[in-house]
């Protein structure tokens, strides 16, 4: 019965975890059709997508104890994020607009700083949890200049991104002008640590829950 209540418990948590993946991550995009805040919007997104996937990944490797089970969280958040955007092309949107994988490379760290330090879990949060911060916010700008002449599809299929009553006044003093990127892997290298942290230590938890 316990194998069971474990197994179950486990599959539960990553389901749970991959689907809130995905409603996260399923706004990748979507700093383009932000044009007033895009950068801005391109940083919160960066950092939302960093700290997701360091939580369900870090979990599931230390749960299986395999290197390579981090880019296996990757693809099903990758896999789960084009069947929900699938609805967006048959909306009109173009394919290519919709993801690309950019969860992949960053995961594939993670995996790498752990199987490096021969599965050393306070090296995988430090290491691994800078690794993904880091990187993520690199991999989101090739998301963003892989997509099709941004600008003209924010024009070609127009969104509402705030509400009347929510549109700023002065939206030029939100952007971050500097370089979101470097804010972005900056912010995420400080806050996936601690998501990595988390992570463990749930995993930990969910194990004497189920002792």
């Amino acid at each position: 019965v316990m194998v069971w209540l474990r197994r179950c418990t486990h599959y539960l948590f990553i389901v749970v975890v991959a689907v809130n993946s995905t409603l996260l991550t399923i706004n990748a995009g979507d700093y383009i059709f932000y044009t007033d805040w895009a950068w801005t919007s391109f940083t919160v997104f960066s950092i939302s997508q960093t700290l997701m996937l360091v939580v369900g990944a870090c979990y599931y490797l230390t749960f299986t104890g395999v290197p390579g089970t981090a880019t296996y969280y990757a693809l099903i958040m990758t896999v789960y994020t084009w069947v929900a955007k699938g609805a967006w092309f048959a909306l009109g949107y173009p394919y290519d607009f919709i993801v690309t994988p950019v969860w992949l490379p960053s995961a594939m760290l993670l995996d790498l700083a752990y199987w490096a330090t021969k599965r050393n879990k306070h090296s995988l949060i430090l290491f691994g949890g800078v690794l993904v911060g880091m990187s993520l916010p690199l991999f989101n700008m090739v998301n963003l200049i892989t997509v099709a002449d941004p600008l003209e599809t924010a024009f070609k299929c127009p969104r509402p991104t705030l509400p009347p009553y929510m549109t700023p006044i002065e939206p030029q003093v939100g952007k971050f002008y500097n370089s979101p990127v470097a804010l972005g892997a900056g912010a995420g290298a400080v806050l996936s640590v601690t998501m990595a942290a988390l992570s463990v230590k749930l995993n930990t938890w969910t194990y004497r829950w189920m002792a």
